[in-house]
């Protein structure tokens, strides 16, 4: 769910509106609380929501029930509203209003709703613990993922940017329009304000520029998406170059992302495979919910500030690559990706982006690549970190899953160097995964003792001893 649910659950009548917000799954926007919450407890919600990417937090909603809030004393009703102010350093921004409802004993009732704005800031509570929203939990940081969150943060206010030569005029209108109608919107100028992609003298940030400029490449150059196929499994070079389609997409973010899938879907290679539908049909190596997921998850938390390189899906004959400016937020631990701690280092572009449905900004995209990966029978996902930017590499290689479960962890890798080198030696293959040289020689005997690949040489000290890839 997106925040637009529960702001159009809170715009349907009175009668309506409990049962509506019952009825809507808690996730990263949105969090009910009972009556009897205590102010300190919810203000650790509200720190969650503003260490992340904002939200909307209702009281009166418990156990499948619409309970309101005029039967609660008059003193916690003022204790909630100052939750923030009391309970939150610094505080957190964030507006309480009362909203009219029907409880479910059929009597008028109101609810509380505390609206939180995303926030440059690191909050803590009184005990100084930091919380952070992750899908559907508020989640406490240990100590090293505060001081990441708060470099990070510093990382996250470039979207906010004002551009101070970008006027209204600059905007598509069309598509804003479009975007104030799918958030039940009436005044798109309103709608930027209240998302924080204008200040309220009108001013344009970074973020409004690039989801609804015209020309946001006019400020961000950089800003694009480009989509290359090349012939085979290597890219080349000079006059062996394998490259068959270079195409460069431009525009506000909304475009980019349809354009980039439409050249995908005509780009990717296909087979013929049994269908959803029960028919034979042609069918993407890759599943195109991954493919899609990947530059979806490129474009919206890409780095911005970096302006001197664009977002890059490389398409081969047996995988595909999307490399994207910056580094992923330190919080995230690559050594185990399913469990990767979400944070958006541009938390206004995701919220947008998930308004106009491109994704469900759950913090499950990876989860939903991988079991996209899974389900087709292929190999997992691979995350490699330059000092600049992310490579996630889709491959369309058949996986054995009763020998993965076998091997050690981290075989996978050493399986695709060794096929795309052919004849790789064991220092190449320290160097290329950056582990000690004993954890590199047990996987590669592991792997050896599976019949994957094998070692030729004269000698255990044969300096031109190379590992390759049996017969497949």
């Amino acid at each position: 769910m997106s925040t637009v649910a529960a702001e159009q659950a809170l715009a349907l009548p009175a009668e309506e509106r409990g049962s509506a917000l019952l009825e809507l799954a808690e996730d990263q926007w949105f969090d009910r609380k009972s009556p009897r919450v205590a102010a300190k407890d919810l203000a650790d919600c509200l720190i969650g929501f503003a260490n992340a990417e904002g939200g909307t937090v209702v009281v009166g909603l418990w156990d499948g029930k619409v309970e309101g809030v005029t039967k609660t004393k008059k003193g916690q009703l003022a204790s909630w509203q100052q939750a923030a102010l009391d309970f939150t350093t610094p505080t957190v921004p964030c507006r309480t209003r009362p909203v009219e409802c029907v409880n479910s004993d059929g009597q008028i009732d109101e609810l509380v709703v505390v609206d939180v704005e995303t926030s440059g800031q690191v909050h803590t509570n009184k005990k100084d613990e930091v919380f952070l929203r992750v899908g559907d939990e508020n989640r406490r940081l240990t100590f090293a993922q505060r001081q990441e969150l708060l470099y990070d943060k510093g990382q996250s206010t470039f979207e906010s940017t004002v551009i101070h030569d970008a006027a209204f005029d600059d905007l598509d209108g069309a598509l804003l329009t479009s975007y104030a109608i799918a958030v039940n919107h009436p005044d798109p100028k309103r709608l930027l304000v209240a998302r924080g992609l204008a200040k309220p003298d009108g001013a344009l940030t970074a973020a409004a520029v690039l989801l609804f400029g015209v020309e946001p490449q006019r400020w961000f150059p950089e800003a694009s998406v480009r989509v290359l196929r090349y012939r085979g499994t290597e890219r080349g070079t000079g006059a062996r170059q394998q490259l068959l389609h270079d195409s460069r997409i431009d525009g506000p973010i909304p475009h980019q992302l349809r354009a980039a899938r439409n050249e995908m879907i005509e780009q990717t290679p296909k087979r013929k495979a049994l269908g959803r539908s029960g028919r034979f049909e042609s069918i993407g190596l890759v599943p195109q919910d991954a493919w899609l997921e990947a530059i979806v998850n490129g474009v919206v938390h890409r780095s911005y500030s970096v302006g001197g390189d664009h977002i890059r899906v490389e398409i081969f004959d047996d995988r595909i690559e999307v490399e994207s400016p910056g580094r992923f937020p330190g919080i995230a631990d690559l050594t185990d990706p399913l469990h990767i701690t979400r944070f958006a280092r541009n938390p206004r572009i995701a919220r947008v982006c998930a308004d106009l449905a491109f994704g469900q900004e759950l913090g499950e995209g990876v989860r939903r690549m991988f079991e996209e990966m899974r389900l087709a029978g292929l190999a997992d996902p691979e995350y490699q970190q330059t000092s600049g930017s992310v490579r996630l590499t889709l491959p369309s290689t058949a996986v054995d899953r009763e020998l993965e479960a076998r091997l050690p962890a981290g075989s996978r890798d050493l399986v695709r160097f060794v096929r795309e080198g052919g004849r790789v030696s064991t220092g190449d293959l320290v160097e290329a995964t950056g582990r000690s040289r004993p954890v590199v020689i047990r996987q590669l005997n592991a792997l050896r003792e599976a019949g994957v690949i094998s070692w030729v040489g004269n000698s255990p000290k044969d300096p031109r001893a190379y590992w390759t890839i049996l017969a497949e």
